[in-house]
């Protein structure tokens, strides 16, 4: 190679080197989603403390507020944040119904910079028999912050 093509090669590199802050960008990425999983899990906490003071409408505030929303589950499909609110409103009508909710297992999948996948437990502690069993939630980053999309809960049979 030609001594001016090499000194081309090192000015690209060079320039890419200042570009990304002297690193490849992993580092920067990593940290963003380390910041992006704190904020889901703070909506998920939020969401866990609001339905442990049976406040249906303060868990609701983690999920987008559109009629395009989606809850699967196996009543079918509720499309639209009110019927969202509707469904949780009618299955969870007082606080015996809602119980003491806890999430665990939680597993975090990126789907690009503005969404994401979570995967997990949910449980509900109750006088009238707890019950319980696994979830997906699609999240989308709004400017409010980051918002369920779509929700699939399913309930698991009682271990015997």
């Amino acid at each position: 190679m030609s001594h001016p093509a090499i000194r081309l090669i090192l000015l690209s590199l060079a320039l890419i080197f200042c570009a990304t802050g002297g690193d490849s960008g992993f580092a920067a990425g990593a940290e963003n989603r380390e910041r992006d999983r704190a904020a889901i899990l703070e909506v998920l906490q939020n969401q866990q403390t609001s339905w442990n003071r049976g406040d249906v409408d303060a868990f609701l505030e983690g999920y987008w507020h559109s009629p395009e929303l989606t809850f699967s589950g196996t009543s079918g499909i509720a499309r639209g944040w009110d019927a969202v609110r509707a469904r949780y409103k009618k299955n969870y009508a007082d606080r015996d119904t809602m119980g003491q909710l806890e999430f665990s297992g939680l597993e975090f999948r990126f789907l690009g910079p503005d969404g994401a996948m979570v995967l997990g437990h949910w449980h509900l502690t109750r006088t009238k028999g707890d019950v319980g069993g696994v979830f997906t939630l699609v999240w989308q980053r709004f400017p409010e912050g980051w918002r369920i999309i779509h929700d699939h809960t399913s309930a698991e049979e009682p271990s015997k």
